[in-house]
Parts: C-alpha cells; structure tokens; sequence
C-alpha cells in the first residue's frame, strides 16, 4: 500500500462500488493511476457501475436560452459554478446566471473569454459583475463553459431538469430540429428529446461522433474480459467487436432506445414524428451539460478540522 492514499482508496470505491480490499488491489497493480484502476476492476466483472462524470462535483447553476434572429434559432447553456449549493441559491446568483446565459446569445463560437467581455446588463461587462458578485457573496465563483447550437430553419428546444428557477438547473439540455414541420409538432417532440438525453447521458449524437479514446478504451477493456474467457481467439475478437459495437449504440443519441418504450431507436422516434407530420424531421444537434462534470471537488472532514485545530 506504500503510495496508496486512503483517500485514493475511497475514491475508487465511490467510482466503482468495489469492496476494499478490491480497490486496494487494483490501486496497488495500477500504479495509484485510478482510472486505471477502474478500468482494470470493471474487465473483472468487480465494479459494481460504470460512474461516468455526471456526478456532480461542484455547486452553481447550468443556464439555458433561446433566441431567434431572422428566422435562424440559436440556443445557448451555460455552466456557471460556485463553492457551495446555499449560493446557487442566492437571488442575486440566479440573475447573474441567467443574464449571462442570456448575453451568450450574443456571442459567437463557445468562447468563455468572449463570454466574459460581453456587454451585461446594467453596465460592465460579464468578467466585471463576475468579479463584483465573488466580493459581495463573499465565495469564488467562475463561468466554467457554454455551447450553442443553431438551425437555420426549425426550432432549438430548451429543457432544465428539476430546475430552480425559469431556465436554470443542475441539468440543461438544447435540442436543435430542422424541418419545416410546424412548431406545434417539433417542440413537443424536442421536449421529449430533451428529456431522454437527460436521463441518458448520450456522449455523441452518432457513433461516428464518438470520441476514439472513448472506444479504444472500451475496446481494451472487452479484449481483457475476452482473454480471461480462455476462448479461441477467433471468437475473442468476436467477442471484443460486439462489446465496442454494443457501447456504441448505447452511448450514441441516435442508436439510443428511447426512454419512454424502451425499445425505439431515437432516429426512428424522429422519423415517424416526420412521417406523422408529412414533413422530414432532422435532429442535427443537442447539448447536455451536467453541472460539476469533470470536476473532482475536494472534500473536507470537518470534524476532523475542528479536532486538528482544537488539538494544535
């Protein structure tokens, strides 16, 4: 265990639900690399869930917005964090990420800093009412990222899961339709949309969209699985093939079973909803922004704090 942290143990546990000593284990093998050390515990059948970064790891609001401009439609989200959950309930908070959200529409491209220089509401810019709400809040806040997604004939459908407020949640998802089809049919359908791609984490909306890391890492860990199987190689990579295609499917949008039947493809949702209307349907993008994905937020003990300064 020399170099293996407790903390780095308990880590592994929450990412994998692997027992103790399995973690340890897997730790000690990979070197403390963890994402080496879930890969390894998910090829022996040991994690318990594939906990990917939708696991919020820090506080603050994802915004939402919509706007249209001679005919095009352009939707924004925006994720604005900051250090504790009581500030994202803040008043003033909500504003400053709503009004942000809203002068992202302005912006051109998915650039923070742009973002930032950005005319805001009142007076300044973004960066400075940032600043001035970091020193009257009196917590660190930052505008982490934003991505847009447009049509130039159609509709871009805006949802927030569970939201806090009009446009504001933990989970904001846009889903942009292109079609001639009335507005009557593609916002209910982008609702719908919008609601299977927040519950079920697609990571690109086609299989040819999805990141080679992604899946040469998939790949690595079913040719593992494949060799324990002590099968013919032959059938290894068969094996191996199935896993990666399987994966595919199940992490991108299009091939996704819709989860309200639990048995249509999201392009075949799409296209009877286009057949149903007499107009072809195209879902040509979405965003899905999870708060706090990617962030490994530190966690304190704060008894343990108490103790320390008690005791020094």
């Amino acid at each position: 265990m020399a170099g293996i942290s407790v903390a780095d143990v308990k880590t592994l546990r929450e990412k994998t639900g692997a027992g103790m000593m399995d973690a340890k284990k897997a730790l000690t093998e990979a070197g403390g690399d963890i994402e080496a050390a879930v890969d390894a515990l998910r090829a022996k059948g040991l994690a318990t869930a594939q906990k990917k970064s939708s696991r919020t790891a820090a506080e603050g609001l994802v915004g939402v917005a919509v706007a249209n401009d001679s005919g095009a439609t352009k939707g924004v989200a925006v994720e604005v964090n900051s250090e504790t959950d009581f500030v994202a309930k803040n008043e003033q908070f909500q504003d400053f990420v709503r009004n942000t959200t809203t002068a992202a529409l302005g912006v051109d491209g998915d650039d923070v800093e742009a973002l930032k220089a950005a005319a805001y509401p009142g007076g300044g810019t973004v960066g400075d009412k940032l600043t001035d709400n970091i020193a009257t809040i009196g917590e660190n806040q930052q505008v982490r990222r934003m991505k847009t997604v447009s049509v130039e004939n159609g509709v871009v459908v805006p949802y927030v899961h569970n939201a806090a407020a009009d446009g504001l949640g933990k989970i904001g998802v846009l889903v942009a339709l292109e079609s001639e089809a009335g507005e009557d049919v593609l916002a209910p359908l982008g609702k719908q949309l919008a609601m299977h791609i927040a519950a079920a984490f697609p990571q690109a909306l086609n299989a040819d969209g999805l990141d080679a890391e992604m899946l040469d890492r998939e790949r690595a860990i079913a040719a593992e699985k494949a060799a324990e199987s002590g099968k013919p190689e032959n059938v290894q990579e068969k094996m191996v093939e199935g896993a990666v295609k399987k994966f595919a499917k199940e992490n991108a949008l299009l091939s996704q079973l819709f989860v309200m039947d639990n048995k249509t493809s999201i392009a075949d949702v799409v296209a009877k909803a286009g057949k149903d209307a007499g107009k072809e349907i195209v879902l040509k993008d979405y965003v899905r922004f999870q708060l706090g994905e990617g962030i490994e937020k530190e966690e304190s003990d704060f008894a343990a704090e108490v103790a320390a300064a008690v005791g020094g």
